[in-house]
């Protein structure tokens, strides 16, 4: 299970060329291993996502770039935050998380969820459905790949996929924790409880308590045991040694965009901002409504890997 990630949630950074992107991931995910990150985890994204940077700013592709940072590192999992099951064929899904699985030797997590960036589906020519559509398609999509990550054939006769005895060859190495990311109560932690080892949940702190009652009755409803599922919640956070550091380091981050300052106000209120005191106390609020643990990013200082560092020492000591 997840108990600290650290997700990677842009690529653009102060001085960095576009050749020098991937080494500046790496330092991040060096450092995020080295500091108490135990996953390391990746938007599947093909634009940039408003609130984070500008439509056109770089973005890599998830999986690729998961495969190279499973070179550099040796003992964090890997995993999208989430895949969007809309983007692949689920069977080609299926065969991508156990190549990861194989060239990370056995560090591979399938994070999933329904898809929801209706420009970037426009803009890339994929059919973004309905949202009645789109979650049936991830559960039909669950149909599938679950059995091939199990080793078994795969045939699903559906309304939105057809497959016939799909084969995985070779199986995963290790046995792959499926994610399910989603917050929604009648749909998404239906399907946690019926498929999936962990959830994400991207609801505000205030509202966990009752998400994770709709799990307990959805688990109750199906006999499967609630304790088998671990729940983790996704931090955006912007950290500095001094609150005023961690201050000046959000404001230039929205500066560099020239986005106005009405942006500015809005996107500091959104997120964790303050010194390490100040930063754990609020991992340690979100962690107190009976969480298994947190994911952050930090989307205005990612590319220090000393506030990687920092954060995960103080995410680390929070969570206990």
């Amino acid at each position: 299970m997840t108990r600290l990630g650290y997700q990677i949630p842009n690529f653009t950074y102060p001085s960095v060329p576009n050749e020098g992107i991937f080494d500046a991931v790496i330092a991040q995910a060096k450092a995020a291993e080295t500091s108490g990150f135990d996953r390391i985890l990746l938007m599947d994204h093909f634009h940039q996502l408003p609130g984070i940077g500008d439509l056109d700013d770089p973005i890599l592709e998830c999986y690729t770039t998961l495969a190279a940072i499973a070179q550099h590192t040796s003992t964090v999992r890997l995993s999208a935050l989430v895949t969007g099951n809309t983007y692949r064929n689920p069977a080609v899904l299926a065969k991508t998380v156990t190549a990861l699985d194989h060239v990370s030797h056995g560090r591979a997590t399938l994070g999933i969820g329904s898809g929801w960036f209706e420009q970037e589906h426009d803009a890339f020519g994929i059919p973004f459905n309905t949202f009645t559509e789109r979650f049936e398609k991830l559960e039909e999509a669950l149909n599938i790949i679950v059995p091939m990550l199990r080793g078994e054939r795969a045939s699903l006769d559906g309304e939105h996929y057809h497959v016939v005895e799909a084969i995985n060859s070779p199986p995963p190495v290790s046995r792959i924790p499926l994610m399910i990311g989603g917050s929604g109560e009648k749909k998404t932690l239906r399907m946690v409880a019926q498929y999936a080892d962990e959830s994400n949940l991207t609801c505000a702190v205030d509202e966990i308590p009752r998400k994770l009652d709709a799990l307990a009755a959805h688990c109750e409803r199906l006999g499967r045991d609630r304790s088998e599922i671990a729940v983790t919640k996704l931090l955006n956070v912007v950290i500095g040694t001094t609150h005023d550091d961690a201050l000046a380091a959000a404001e230039l981050f929205i500066d560099n965009h020239g986005w106005p300052r009405e942006v500015v106000d809005m996107m500091i209120g959104q997120v964790v901002l303050g010194d390490p005191d100040e930063v754990g106390e609020a991992i340690g609020e979100a962690m107190a409504t009976g969480i298994d643990g947190i994911c952050i990013n930090l989307v205005a200082n990612a590319h220090d890997p000393e506030m990687v560092a920092l954060a995960g020492r103080t995410a680390d000591a929070a969570i206990g």
